[in-house]
């Protein structure tokens, strides 16, 4: 575990994630990450749930129409 203090950016607060957070997260100044909720707390992540959710729905339009999507791909 690692203990984040909350400090004053601006006129903002905010968390710094210490050099070996970010190495394992493997992420660099300016990239996104987001902090979801989960049922014991909340998790910094790479990964974005509504993309997640859009993409899956994608994928089962894709598979539900893929005769057509080959029809249109020629």
């Amino acid at each position: 575990m690692i203990k984040l203090k909350i400090t004053k950016i601006g006129n903002s607060l905010g968390v710094v994630l210490p050099k070996e957070a970010l190495a394992r997260l493997k992420v660099d100044q300016g990239d996104s990450v987001f902090l979801t909720e989960a049922p014991d707390g909340y998790r910094i992540t790479l990964y974005d749930e509504q993309l997640g959710i859009q993409l899956a729905e994608a994928r089962e339009i894709m598979r539900r129409r893929r005769n057509a999507l080959r029809e249109l791909a020629k």
